[in-house]
């Protein structure tokens, strides 16, 4: 009975062990995080970001969402400023799969290999780099870096959930944890 009621905890590990995103973290350790509590996007770094203004404004949005349920609001007068940077590269996956039931007996003709052969089968795949910059606003120093990795949809229903996925897992990472 025992071993029942831990079946849906061990899939629940299991399915958040295989998240499609993998997120890092880096920052200032001299930084003290705990006073800055407003925020403001960066322009002038984002303007120059190379992806569509459909796709920035989604990115903007999460973020948005993101930094209000951490308890920090948008200002006129920030103390964070928020960049953001996106790569992107196509992966091209070949696969290939022999079915081939080998010689069989003696020389000769082998009817089994007729059903046998190879199958070759070609993808491709959009891996796709989110980087989420926190600026000190009064000292223009980048304090706070966190990057996402993962593949990337063009499926435009699920756009939002797969960009709402990356921000929330590197913003996850912020404020970093007091050691």
């Amino acid at each position: 009975m025992k071993t029942l009621k831990l079946i849906p905890i061990l899939l629940l590990l299991i399915l958040s062990s295989c998240s499609s995103v993998t997120v890092y973290s880096d920052y200032d350790k001299t930084v003290d995080f705990a006073p800055y509590k407003t925020y403001a996007f960066f322009k002038p770094g984002i303007d120059k970001v190379e992806i569509s203004d459909l796709d920035k404004r989604r990115i903007l949005h999460a973020i948005d969402a993101e930094m209000q349920a951490k308890g920090l609001t948008k200002s006129e007068n920030p103390d964070l400023l928020v960049n953001i940077f996106t790569k992107s590269r196509e992966q091209v996956n070949v696969n290939q799969f022999s079915a081939g039931w080998g010689y069989g007996w003696g020389w000769g003709w082998n009817p089994w290999m007729m059903y046998g052969g190879n199958q070759t089968t070609v993808s491709t795949s959009t891996e796709g780099t989110l980087y989420i910059d926190l600026i000190d606003a009064k000292k223009k120093e980048m304090i706070w870096q966190g990057e996402g990795q993962g593949t990337l949809t063009r499926n435009i229903d699920k756009k939002d959930q797969k960009i709402a996925e990356f921000v929330n897992k590197i913003l996850a990472q912020y404020p970093p944890a007091k050691k």
